[in-house]
């Protein structure tokens, strides 16, 4: 337990980036009508693949 205390003050500003990336993804996902590849798909990659999904998404996934 005393390891965990160790590290939670690297470890909350993380887990907020990672809260605000998935919203952010989540939001443009839903909002945009077309993307690269079906919805259900990108949503399994920002929802499972932590901090790398959204960004994935983010750069690659949306059709301008």
């Amino acid at each position: 337990m005393d390891q965990i205390r160790q590290f939670l003050p690297f470890l909350i500003p993380i887990l907020i980036l990672e809260l605000i990336l998935l919203a952010v993804a989540l939001v443009d996902l839903a909002r945009r009508e077309r993307t690269r590849g079906p919805k259900w798909v990108w949503v399994l990659i920002i929802v499972f693949v932590n901090i790398i999904g959204p960004i994935l998404y983010l750069v690659v996934g949306r059709d301008e």
